[in-house]
């Protein structure tokens, strides 16, 4: 059962192998991560090589994929009528925040800005 969900900042800083993030994920022991098809189509989106790509998706798949349903697109769009033009949040922080809003878990992250207004508390830095 995932206890939390990685945000891209996450996974990012873990791929470039940045000490606070990996000190931090081995100290998790009883945690079970969980990312979405959105946070993995960040990622990967974002390697310059075909190598990159493939080193992310390997990282990736240590996490659980936790996939969208039809009531975290209607979630998503609501938050984005509420949020985008007041705080700036945008489709795909509405889109990566529905899971942690439906399943009631943290969302890791380093984007408080963003994701505090659509979770509340539920959004954590981790390091």
């Amino acid at each position: 059962m995932v206890t939390a969900l990685l945000e891209t900042t996450v996974i990012v800083d873990l791929l470039r192998n940045y000490p606070p993030a990996e000190t931090w994920i081995r100290s998790q022991l009883q945690a079970s991560y969980g990312i979405t098809p959105i946070i993995w189509m960040e990622v990967i989106g974002g390697g310059p090589t075909k190598i990159k790509r493939i080193q992310a998706a390997r990282l990736m798949q240590r996490f659980e994929m936790i996939d969208l349903i039809p009531a975290d697109f209607h979630w998503a769009i609501e938050q984005q009528m509420i949020y985008e033009l007041s705080h700036g949040v945008g489709m795909m922080d509405c889109l990566i925040a529905c899971a942690s809003q439906r399943l009631q878990i943290p969302l890791y992250t380093h984007n408080l800005k963003h994701f505090t207004p659509l979770i509340g508390s539920l959004a954590q830095k981790p390091y």
